[in-house]
């Protein structure tokens, strides 16, 4: 398994088969560190910059218990040497940007939330990194580096030892360090420097007679280093996507695995050393062998420096689609948390270097099938933009899309915005594409077919209208939910046009402000035109009576349709926090506001549609029932709103069916138990059972038919005799009207023993089905029956009357 800080959370992965296999949650804030207790491998320390530290049973994704230490706590470190205690990075109170690295000493007390107040400094003055602090030999010493200082502290001597390399930066390189690391069994402590060398210090016990070796590959800024698990090796990297191996800590035995795609920014070694990973800037994890040879990678969300295609959904995959890596489109799965696969829109070598103006995805736009992907490139220029629109078709046999149409200067300016005509049952007869631009037009593009001889495909796309307004830029664009209409807005103007002839159909104008958004309303709604302008007010055009059916004073900076239903989500920026407003055009009141979202900006939504409609407890939450909406912030945050609280959403279906006593729950048990679950709720709804049940559950020999796994269960002959008789209903504290009934019983045994068979499976029947025995109550009763009927007639109900 891997596990990784994610967010709030920390997320543990199949490294067989990449899969996300537990989401563990309860911090409050960011997790900061990750470490395996030294002393039960099967148990997880997490630290948080909410004051916690949790440990947890990993395999279950269960806390066991919580530690309250109360400041923020920005590393972690655990070591097997001591046994009570944990490492941890704090800010030192009364100073600002000044950290401590401090011992906490771990309660060992009942219950699940404790303090850990006994806090004892180890070395002032340490940075906020963790990967700038490092341990060695087991625990005798630490080392810290900050800017040009290292300092390393015995534990044992309790001796501080500091040393300082040259400030100056020289022709020959930037001395400061950026990243330590400590040699498992030897007094070697390897350190990272900005101008990509490493040194590797020794004799360091003493304060002058310490010596250091450099070695030195990376161009620029070590970013990590790490020794194998027996010290023969060291590992770094850097922002040039290669892991070095460094051998015997010679310059000369050194091995290289390039073109891991961006930046390193941290190393982490497996316990065995069989395998390592490789954490990047692009917000990947690569599984690397021990013999440097690739075997996994887990991609999550790439976090691009700006999401221009805005948020789009795929209808074939619900994936959402935004820029990925430079000149790339990404498909991110919401539900597994990884990319599905990325797309070379561009087609040319990223150059990483700063100030050069290079071609970038800026739009991206699907059919209503998701057969047609529509593209646009540009690169910035001061004087003349280079722009190229694409159109892309799905190819089933390679499941990926190919390029079918190449426009070169689509616009004679930047494209604003673009889409295509949504209608399901005839996409590809009247599949229509509208791009809109600065340079006062907007444009239609049709199919047609490919009359060259030589065109490896049957149809290709040309321009078929161009339309403007009194030479406004034209700034958005949309179509109705029936593709009737189309709506382009030109800088304070929304103007619409009939979709088969393009004829100016009317004008819709609420000055001042430019028209920032525009929607359709759908369904019920479909008659309803939105718009948001920039100076603060969002507008409701009625498109029957072509008037201003309402409008509200509201700062929208985004404006969402949702795709199955009639609402539509508006998030406004005021007083630097975001809030959220879901309304229905037809009803100028909002039906839920959710103030202070976020205190980030966000940039962009997206209605993402749902498998299966979602149970909806609140009525508050109905909207949220056929499509999730999700928020990208301007910090690259993706958000979603939830209707679940945070436990429900982080309790796997299996501990939630999960028996008593946290026993190894088999499939089938599962099952059964939820089978008897929902019986025990009809018994519930229709009354209290005639004949009360024996709790099987409560019995050894069902405990250890559904617990114990099939392949060393004993014989069925073994456990049958067993199981039959935890069936059976014990007589206990028997009175003596219930012993003379029983002799009575056994003298006659012989003459009524084929009525009690047929008694007791009556009862059987009547403990089975309340409901058939309603309608059986006039039915003669047999002897057995009448006996029960006279006990319970002498006990006394009066109690009843309290009630």
């Amino acid at each position: 398994y891997l596990l990784c800080a994610s967010g709030d959370f920390v997320k543990m992965y199949s490294v067989a088969t990449e899969e996300t296999l537990r989401v563990m949650g309860g911090h409050a804030d960011l997790v900061t560190g990750i470490q395996l207790n030294p002393h039960n491998h099967m148990q997880l320390y997490s630290s948080s910059l909410d004051g916690s530290i949790k440990l947890w049973d990993f395999m279950d994704g269960i806390p066991i218990k919580t530690f309250t230490v109360g400041s923020k706590l920005l590393a972690l470190y655990a070591l097997a040497s001591f046994e009570d205690s944990l490492f941890v990075v704090i800010p030192k109170s009364g100073e600002r940007d000044t950290f401590q690295l401090v011992s906490v000493k771990l309660t060992k007390a009942a219950g699940q939330d404790l303090e850990a107040k006994e806090l004892s400094v180890v070395l002032d003055g340490v940075d906020a990194s963790p990967k700038r602090i490092a341990f060695g030999r087991e625990g005798e010493y630490v080392a810290s580096v900050k800017d040009i200082n290292l300092q390393v502290y015995f534990f044992k001597q309790k001796q501080l030892n500091r040393f300082s390399v040259s400030a100056a930066k020289t022709k020959s390189g930037n001395n400061q360090f950026t990243c330590v690391a400590c040699h498992p069994t030897e007094d070697c402590i390897a350190t990272g420097h900005a101008d990509g060398k490493i040194r590797l210090w020794r004799n360091f016990c003493h304060k002058k007679e310490y010596t250091f070796s450099t070695l030195h590959w990376h161009h620029d800024t070590v970013m990590d280093l790490a020794f194998s698990v027996e010290g023969t090796c060291l590992l770094s990297g850097g922002v040039e996507s290669v892991l070095v191996l460094w051998r015997n800590e010679s310059d000369c035995e050194k091995d290289f695995l390039p073109r891991l795609g961006s930046a390193i920014e941290y190393i982490s070694m497996a316990s065995d050393g069989a395998l390592c990973c490789t954490l990047h800037t692009d917000n990947r994890i690569t599984i690397i062998n021990s013999n440097l040879t690739f075997a996994k990678s887990i991609q999550g969300l790439i976090k691009s420096a700006n999401v221009k295609t805005g948020l789009v959904v795929d209808p074939r995959t619900k994936a959402l689609v935004l820029n990925g890596e430079p000149g790339h489109l990404q498909f991110y799965s919401l539900q597994s948390d990884q990319q599905l696969f990325s797309l070379d829109i561009v087609q040319r070598q990223y150059i990483h270097q700063a100030g050069l103006n290079q071609t970038d995805l800026v739009k991206v736009a699907f059919s209503a099938q998701g057969q047609w992907l529509a593209t646009v490139e540009e690169r910035e220029e001061v004087t003349d933009p280079e722009l190229q629109l694409k159109l892309w078709f799905y190819d089933e046999e390679t499941q990926s899309f190919k390029l079918n149409t190449r426009i070169n200067m689509p616009h004679e300016d930047h494209i604003t915005d673009m889409c295509f005509r949504d209608m399901d049952e005839l996409e590809d007869d009247s599949l229509i594409l509208v791009t809109t631009g600065r340079d006062c037009v907007f444009k239609v593009w049709v199919m047609v077919e490919d009359t060259d001889p030589e065109a490896q495909q049957s149809v290709s796309w040309s321009c078929d209208f161009v339309g403007s307004y009194h030479n406004y830029q034209a700034t958005n664009c949309c179509f109705s939910e029936d593709g009737s209409l189309l709506a382009v807005s030109f800088e304070e103007t929304v103007t619409v046009w009939d979709s088969l002839t393009w004829d100016l159909k009317c004008t819709f104008c609420h000055p001042p402000g430019k028209i920032r958004n525009i929607c359709f309303g759908r369904l019920m709604c479909s008659k309803y035109l939105i718009g948001a302008t920039d100076h603060g007010f969002l507008c409701c055009w009625n498109l029957l009576s072509c008037a201003l059916e309402w409008s509200a004073h509201l700062n929208v900076i985004v404006l969402q349709p949702d795709p199955l239903s009639e609402h539509i989500a508006a998030v406004s920026w005021l007083s630097k926090e975001s809030s959220l407003f879901v309304f229905k055009p037809n009803e100028p009141r909002p039906i839920y506001i959710q103030r202070n979202l976020c205190r980030e900006k966000i940039q962009l939504a997206a209605f993402v549609p749902r498998d299966e409609p979602e149970t909806v407890g609140s009525e508050k939450y109905l909207w949220l029932r056929r499509s999730q909406l999700f928020f990208l912030t301007d910090t690259q945050e993706l958000m979603t709103l939830s209707m679940k609280s945070l436990q429900e959403r982080l309790t796997p279906s299996s501990k939630q069916l999960a028996v008593e006593e946290s026993l190894p729950v088999t499939p089938f048990s599962l099952l059964l138990g939820k089978h008897r679950r929902q019986r025990s709720q009809e018994n519930t709804d229709l009354g209290k059972m005639l004949v009360p049940n024996k709790c099987e559950q409560d019995s050894p020999a069902v405990k250890e038919l559904l617990h114990t796994p099939a392949h060393v269960l004993p014989s069925a002959s073994f456990l049958c005799p067993i199981f039959i008789d935890s069936l059976l209903i014990s007589k206990e504290n028997k009175s003596a009207e219930e012993v003379a009934d029983e002799v009575e019983m056994e003298s006659e045994k012989t003459e009524d023993d084929s009525d009690e068979e047929r008694d007791v499976t009556e009862m059987e029947q009547e403990d089975a089905s309340p409901v058939e025995l309603l309608g059986e109550m006039t039915c003669k009763l047999s002897k057995s029956q009448e006996k029960e009927l006279r006990k319970i007639r002498k006990m006394d109900y009066s109690w009843i009357s309290a009630f």
